[in-house]
């Protein structure tokens, strides 16, 4: 044995050879020592009589009893014969790799190493493959180069598993070099590794060049397998790219290579990805055909994208059929299910479906708890869903840490930092200590409602209770503080995630990029974009829409639209909020001939216009080109947008601009219809298209139907009625409408009050004017309400 590999083990895997005696090692009794002795003697004389599975059932009795250094010293110590000892090596790894004892086979090999020797290649390989199925990956890359960088021929199956390793680790490139290294040596790669570095590409999405080695491996005729076009598939499937995993299931049945099961919920996967449902149908029945039955996971699939496309009646369905077919459906599965229906607010058919998988024997798990939780918290059910935390722990289901963020999360989003700290509280009498996200979730509550000394506390107390902040803590600071305008206080905050070793991110950039665009300081957003790339991050499509946002309110258009389309030599496309922040600058610049130009660009580059690219449009359309609005609105209907209440209260002005009163009140009534009742803005806009019209007695019913329906009229709605009457010189309506105004509370602008007090005096009410222009003066000196010095500077002859 000492003859076959003269090569010795690095220093770093070395370990002491067991020494001169057994008793110095392990110092059992003499009686112990004498039975271990006549036990290996027995395996020595079986060895020589080749009977190698009779010496494995008798080591495997031994390894229970005796240490690796016991069995390896005493067998060295007792003289073997020369041919004994490799044999007795080979098939105690062989032993200890098949009993799944690693860390045995890892010392064995070790002390066999130490001392210069090496076992067969097939107990090498056997040892290797055990490594590997106990995830040991960067061990069993240690020992193959350990192997080979001693000299020692290592064949394909030693290669294929020190790939395998590489690739597990997620380090495709090692794969690759060690795949160049094994056909340097005059290895030829195996359908094996061909399909674990297929597998590892197609799990990365690389299927340009998980294509290329697929075309290589059939050029040097190495078949591929089921595995192989599964992988195959599963990459296309993943890239949406259905059309060719389709080119590849043909591929396979050219080459009688057969699916499984895998392969057609693969292919169903990806089809529901996609929302084709129609061709998953399809897969379905092919399935059926080639004598597969559709399991609980091929269900899960369906179910989820069922859910994700919004349709919870067709997920309904699938599931009374699974049911109905005896298809076990476990509690993964019925999560899926009761996540769409909580997504689409169908709180109360989660309920129901939560009571039927009881019946069906499903057991609650802590995932379909968080479910429900969140889904009462969605539908505003906020009891219910502290509720269900108590039924739950009545059902043995504990809740978690993930279950105690998702309530103090609502809390604070409700601005209930009250009720989101008891929450924490009861959350530590369970025993739960709050993580990391817990507190950042506290921050982010605390600055929302700008309580930056309590932020502060919280950064303080994960100090103290060795809870390292992350880069999203420091996020939520900083954001707190840039969406105020507080910029230094954020810098601060900055600098001491700095000195944590915290490093930021480009989000913590954005957030500082926006909050300078915020207060338009947009040479000092620039200067931060600038300090990002030196500091080697990247920004993102969300980097250039907030510079694009933050140049288009300044009026910068022209930068604004250079910079956006720049983005393209930077591997990015602009998107439709790129799109809809240069259409809105434009608009507000009165640009109509770019609106359109923008907006047809935007169509070509197959982006959908949102309702926030609509605004900008009917806004200047609205101005002086109604037939452009009536196109516009159309075209949205088309892609299925349906107006909210901002635009409809658009269109009403829009309408009413241009005088068609009638339109307006028939959008009102549209608008009633979809489920949006009439705002102050509404109303406004229906008085103002009135008094247009000299119709003031219509003005005046809009104005009580405010009124009754609890909409109360701010100072828009009573400077609109005074300067509507003073257009038609009714100046004793216009008076009644100033008195009432001032009894609210509010104050005529300065136009309006100009206006009637010209009218008044025209007509000779000189000491009217006179009141109005003293009330005016005591509104003012007591500070209650603000007026410009023009309105009384106001000449009163």
């Amino acid at each position: 044995m000492a003859g076959r590999f003269p090569c010795r083990l690095p220093p770093v895997l070395r370990s002491t050879p067991p020494s001169n005696s057994f008793c110095n090692s392990s110092s059992p009794n003499q009686t112990t020592q004498n039975r271990i002795i006549e036990d290996l003697r027995k395996i020595r004389v079986l060895i020589q009589q080749n009977r190698t599975e009779t010496v494995k059932r008798h080591l495997q009795s031994l390894i229970s009893m005796h240490s690796v250094s016991q069995l390896y010293t005493v067998f060295s110590q007792s003289s073997p014969p020369p041919n004994t000892k490799p044999v007795f090596i080979d098939t105690l790894i062989a032993v200890y790799a098949e009993s799944k004892l690693h860390s045995e086979a890892t010392e064995l090999y070790r002390l066999v190493r130490g001392e210069g020797n090496f076992p067969s290649i097939s107990a090498f390989n056997l040892f290797l493959e055990s490594l590997v199925n106990s995830k040991q990956f960067d061990e069993t890359l240690k020992i193959f180069s350990d192997a080979v960088d001693s000299g020692v021929w290592v064949d394909k199956f030693s290669y294929g598993k020190a790939i395998q390793s590489a690739v597990k680790l997620g380090d495709l490139s090692k794969g690759f070099e060690l795949m160049n290294q094994m056909n340097k040596c005059g290895v030829r790669p195996n359908g094996f590794v061909y399909n674990v570095l297929i597998g590892g590409l197609c799990k990365e999405v690389r299927m340009n060049d998980a294509q290329k080695l697929f075309d290589e491996m059939l050029k040097r005729n190495v078949a591929a397998n089921r595995v192989t076009y599964n992988s195959l598939i599963d990459g296309y499937c993943k890239l949406e790219n259905i059309e060719r995993a389709f080119n590849i299931r043909e591929k396979m049945k050219i080459d009688n290579v057969e699916p499984n099961v895998v392969t057609y919920n693969t292919m169903l996967g990806g089809l529901c990805k996609v929302g084709r449902f129609a061709e998953a149908d399809k897969i379905l029945k092919e399935m059926s055909v080639y004598g597969f039955v559709p399991d609980g996971f091929t269900y899960s699939i369906l179910l989820d994208g069922h859910s994700r496309s919004g349709n919870v009646q067709a997920s309904m369905a699938l599931y009374k059929d699974a049911i109905k077919k005896g298809v076990n459906i476990d509690a993964y599965t019925c999560n899926i299910l009761m996540n769409g229906l909580c997504k689409e607010g169908k709180i109360d058919k989660a309920e129901e479906f939560l009571k039927k998988i009881k019946e069906h024997g499903v057991v609650f798990t802590e995932v379909i708890l968080n479910t429900m939780v969140k889904g009462y918290f969605k539908a505003g059910r906020l009891d219910k869903a502290l509720l269900i935390i108590d039924e739950m722990e009545n059902e043995g289901v504990k809740p978690s840490c993930i279950t105690y963020n998702t309530v103090i999360s609502n809390f604070c989003e409700l601005g209930q930092m009250d009720d989101a700290n008891e929450w924490l509280r009861k959350m530590m009498v369970k025993g739960l200590s709050p993580s990391v996200q817990t507190y950042n979730i506290l921050i982010g509550g605390y600055g929302r409602t700008c309580q930056f000394r309590k932020c502060l506390e919280i950064l303080e107390e994960m100090e103290n209770k060795a809870v390292k902040p992350t880069v999203v803590t420091y996020g939520s600071l900083i954001n707190g503080f840039c969406k105020k305008g507080r910029l230094l206080e954020a810098e601060v905050m900055f600098k001491d995630m700095l000195s944590r070793s915290v490093l930021p991110n480009v989000q913590i950039y954005n957030m500082f990029i926006d909050g300078h665009c915020v207060v338009s300081n947009m040479e000092n957003a620039f200067k931060v974009f600038d300090e990002m790339l030196q500091n080697g991050i990247s920004p993102t499509i969300v980097t250039y829409n907030t510079l694009v946002n933050g140049l288009c309110r300044k009026g910068k258009v022209g930068e604004a639209e250079e910079l956006a389309f720049s983005i393209t030599n930077k591997g990015l496309s602009p998107d439709v909020i790129t799109y809809n922040c240069l259409v809105t600058g434009f608009s507000d610049a009165g640009n109509v001939e770019k609106c359109v130009e923008l907006f047809e660009k935007m169509k070509q580059s197959g982006i959908k216009p949102t309702l926030n690219t609509y605004y900008p449009l009917i806004s200047i359309f609205g101005k002086e080109r109604l037939d452009l609005v009536e196109k516009t609105v159309e075209e949205m209907f088309q892609l299925n947008l349906i107006p909210d209440r901002v635009l409809y209260n658009m269109l009403i002005q829009c309408f009413l601009r241009h005088g068609d009163v009638e339109r307006a009140r028939v959008l009102v009534t549209c608008m009633l219809n979809k489920g949006f009742p009439p705002d102050k803005m509404t109303y406004n806009s229906l008085i103002t298209g009135y008094l247009k019209e000299e119709n003031l007695q219509g003005a005046r019913d809009l104005f009580d139907e405010m009124i009754a329906k609890e909409l109360a009229p701010n100072d828009a709605t009573y400077n609109t009625l005074i300067q509507g009457h003073c257009k038609v010189k009714d100046f004793d309506g216009a008076c009644r409408w100033y008195k009432e105004m001032l009894k609210n509370g509010f104050l005529p602008c300065v136009s309006v009050c100009n206006e009637l007090l010209s009218g008044l005096r025209e007509e000779g009410r000189f000491n009217e004017a006179e009141i109005i222009v003293s009330e005016m003066s005591v509104v003012k000196g007591n500070g209650e309400l603000s007026l410009h010095e023009d309105l009384l500077a106001s000449p009163a002859y």
